[in-house]
């Protein structure tokens, strides 16, 4: 079923820094939780967000290479930290830090996520924007492969994975770090 998606507005949402967006999603992306302020940020009432796929926030302007890369290393059961842009239900934005938790049974086979999101910093932003920009414009050109491609030789210049550099770019200081441990607890 193609869903509509709203148009961009160009205008963004400002986040609380003392405030976690969270949501909990089945293995196929499917969300299973979307915390109160999730709700407040995207526009859309829990029980819309409840049963779609987490993509239903996906923002236009995103490179499809990133998804990937982030489904390839969390369903491999290792957690990566992402920067991503997010699409309201009124067309405005948000950029989050993306931090995954990854839940395993008894038998430690993974069966669900959590992901938690903190706002993105102006001085995050300067280094991501052009490099998405620049991502999307391979795919568009191309396709999302070379866009991976891409990504990994840039990183790759830089010495670093994907995850490593976001996680040094982002990495939470000061109460951030309190308060981001404490709502994970919360939730585990």
């Amino acid at each position: 079923m193609k869903r509509n998606r709203p148009e961009p507005t160009g205008r963004e949402i400002k986040l609380s820094k003392k405030r976690i967006i969270v949501s909990k999603t089945d293995m196929k992306g499917v969300i299973l939780y979307a915390n109160d302020y999730f709700s407040e940020v995207c526009g859309y009432k829990e029980v819309e967000l409840i049963g779609q796929p987490h993509n239903i926030i996906r923002h236009p302007d995103m490179p499809k290479a990133v998804f990937y890369l982030l489904w390839q290393t969390i369903q491999r059961g290792e957690n990566i930290t992402a920067v991503v842009k997010n699409l309201a239900k009124n067309g405005d934005h948000y950029w989050v830090v993306t931090d995954f938790e990854i839940l395993r049974d008894s038998m430690g086979n993974i069966y669900q996520y959590i992901a938690y999101r903190r706002p993105v910093s102006p001085q995050i932003l300067q280094e991501i924007e052009p490099l998405y920009a620049k991502m999307l414009e391979i795919e568009k050109v191309h396709d999302m492969k070379t866009s991976v491609e891409y990504l990994s030789s840039y990183l790759h210049e830089k010495q670093m994975s994907y995850n490593s550099y976001i996680s040094e770019l982002a990495k939470p200081k000061g109460l951030t770090v309190k308060l981001f441990e404490q709502m994970k607890r919360m939730f585990t």
